[in-house]
């Protein structure tokens, strides 16, 4: 069983958004799901901190022993932050996908995007877990 925290929402192409300590901004990563799908994350190319995405557009992508995927934004924003540990440290996506692993910090533009993202039930049975 995957770990799906129930305090974030979820895209059907297993993306994560966790809210932070500003309510305009969103923590984005790739769920334990992804990472356990992909297998071991040897490569993270992420956008630079100012670069400006919509809902779903394509904001890098990861890749593992297995393959190549690309990762999409969850909900349009200005990046705001890139977590530098993914340079060197590419397999903390594997090891803390909710914690460590975090891949950008977004500000989002339109909050009401919100409401199209997947609760954790939502995700649990979009993945076979429910």
């Amino acid at each position: 069983m995957s770990n799906i925290p129930t305090d974030l929402l979820y895209t059907e192409e297993h993306e994560y958004v966790k809210p932070t300590d500003q309510p305009d901004v969103v923590q984005v990563g790739i769920t334990d799901y992804a990472q356990g799908e992909l297998g071991d994350v040897v490569y993270v190319e992420l956008p630079k901190v100012g670069d400006t995405f919509g809902r779903m557009d394509v904001f890098g992508t990861i890749e593992a022993v297995k393959a190549v995927s690309e990762l999409f934004a969850p909900l349009a924003g200005e990046v705001v932050a890139v977590n530098p540990r993914l340079d060197k440290e590419p397999s903390l996506v594997n090891t803390d996908p909710y914690g460590e692993g975090w891949m950008v910090r977004l500000r989002v533009k339109n909050n009401g995007e919100r409401d199209q993202l997947l609760g954790p039930d939502e995700y649990a049975a979009h993945i076979g877990e429910k």
